[in-house]
């Protein structure tokens, strides 16, 4: 589990999923419940992790949210060595714009 700016972001292995997690503002409502943001669905492989689909709710779109899970998921498998498979367009197209990413990404059969 990490915090990465407002959002909290945490790994679940037994689901193969990440979720951005965006924590409750007491100030708001004072119901403190947390709001699920989105989250990032892979497949891990020996040597590589597949990342299949990234989703984020309707109403948390363009606050970027979708690009700090994106990057937190990377540095996190980056950690491990692995390299990436990114099936899901937001993450190929999220790699082309941060080619600090790109020598983790191996190709996407067709």
């Amino acid at each position: 589990m990490a915090n990465v700016g407002t959002l909290r972001i945490t790994h679940s292995p037994a689901q193969e999923r990440y979720e951005a997690i965006l924590p409750a503002d007491p100030a708001a409502d004072g119901s403190g419940d947390e709001e699920m943001v989105g989250y990032l669905d892979y497949v891990s492989e020996p040597y590589q992790v597949v990342l299949t689909h990234t989703v984020v709710r309707e109403q948390f779109s363009g606050h970027g949210y979708a690009g700090q899970l994106v990057r937190y998921v990377l540095d996190d498998i980056r950690a491990t060595g692995k390299q990436v498979m990114p099936v899901c367009s937001y993450v190929q197209r999220f790699i082309s714009q941060h080619p600090e990413y790109a020598d983790m990404a191996v190709p996407v059969p067709q």
